[in-house]
């Protein structure tokens, strides 16, 4: 086997891995939850940590995977219950569903979550190959599928986001980056960075700012790919000067932008979450492993949504943390 190749599918067995077993481990959380109120920070100052949501007693969350504010209510895939469990704005419960299998309203690895303008929502299964859709209480409307009407039109369907009237979602298996309009048809597709040759390896998260500029997080390849909005690529971003040096992440996941710019991202195996400025330099670092305040086990997906609020899944201790 060729060497290139042999890196490629060493990325891939390494996400998949991460994403497969990180639920094996547990370590019980003392505190319910934290409440400090406080202002967002701005561009090169961390966020401060408003409280924890862990879902009831009854049914805390377990490997939540993604986070999404759709309409007035926060959904998120509560990957190892093969569910989608939903709270209000104060981060209490309201209902979940879902339930384990293939059939329709059914999953077996719920993973990206996003919402369109209506507040119906789009759950990525990777297992089931294809993308669900639900009204906003939950009830199973149809499959997204593309312009041949498929439903399995992917193979590991992860990342999602749905930004002005388009669904970016990515493809780990594939290598890719896809976007649609809602009605499926095909608008764009991604799977190099600065030439055909320099192809992404397991693409994990997607984000797209005001300018529409798309961010990638190219997992097996260690590192973040900016593209224009046309899909033209614009730079590497992994922690070193200019991208041009070693990568200093393990295993990147969650990208998110703030109204300033400010691209955030969850760096999985690290336990840490960083922040770059418009330029690809590196202004804030926050996080760490442990369960305490402001510190990380396995953290996956990082969620900006229209007031500046992030949300950020912390998979290992079962919770999603909120930030101002």
């Amino acid at each position: 086997m060729k060497k290139k190749t042999l890196y490629k599918w060493m990325g891939t067995i390494v996400v998949l891995t991460a994403a497969l077993f990180a639920g094996i481990y547990y370590f019980h959380l003392q505190d319910n939850a934290i409440k400090v109120a406080a202002p967002l920070k701005g561009s090169g100052s961390t966020p401060t940590l408003s409280y924890f949501i862990q879902g009831d007693m009854s049914s805390p969350l377990d490997k939540p995977m993604d986070v999404a504010k759709i309409g007035q209510f926060l959904y998120v895939t509560d990957t190892n219950h093969k569910q989608v469990q939903v709270f209000d704005s104060t981060g209490t419960p309201l209902f979940k569903f879902g339930k384990q299998g293939t059939g329709q309203g059914e999953f077996q690895f719920p993973y990206g979550i996003d919402g369109d303008k209506d507040g119906n929502v789009y759950v990525a299964d990777l297992y089931n190959n294809r993308i669900s859709i639900f009204t906003p209480k939950g009830q199973f409307i149809r499959y997204f599928t593309d312009a041949s009407k498929k439903a399995n039109f992917l193979k590991t369907p992860a990342g999602l986001r749905i930004f002005n009237n388009n669904l970016f979602v990515t493809d780990i298996q594939l290598g890719k980056v896809i976007k649609y309009d809602l009605n499926g048809n095909k608008l764009l597709e991604l799977s190099a960075a600065s030439s055909k040759d320099d192809t992404l390896n397991a693409p994990n998260a997607v984000a797209v700012d005001s300018g529409q500029n798309i961010y990638v997080s190219d997992t097996g390849n260690q590192r973040i790919v900016t593209y224009d909005k046309k899909g033209k690529f614009v730079r590497i971003i992994n922690g070193s000067i200019n991208g041009t040096g070693a990568s200093k992440f393990v295993n990147p996941r969650g990208i998110g932008i703030k109204s300033d710019g400010t691209l955030l991202m969850v760096d999985n195996m690290t336990h840490y979450v960083y922040g770059f400025d418009k330029t690809g330099k590196q202004v804030l670092q926050f996080g760490g492993l442990g369960s305490d305040k402001d510190q990380f086990y396995l953290p996956n997906v990082l969620y900006v949504d229209d007031k500046g609020e992030v949300f950020i899944t912390d998979t290992v201790n079962q919770r999603v943390a909120l930030y101002y």
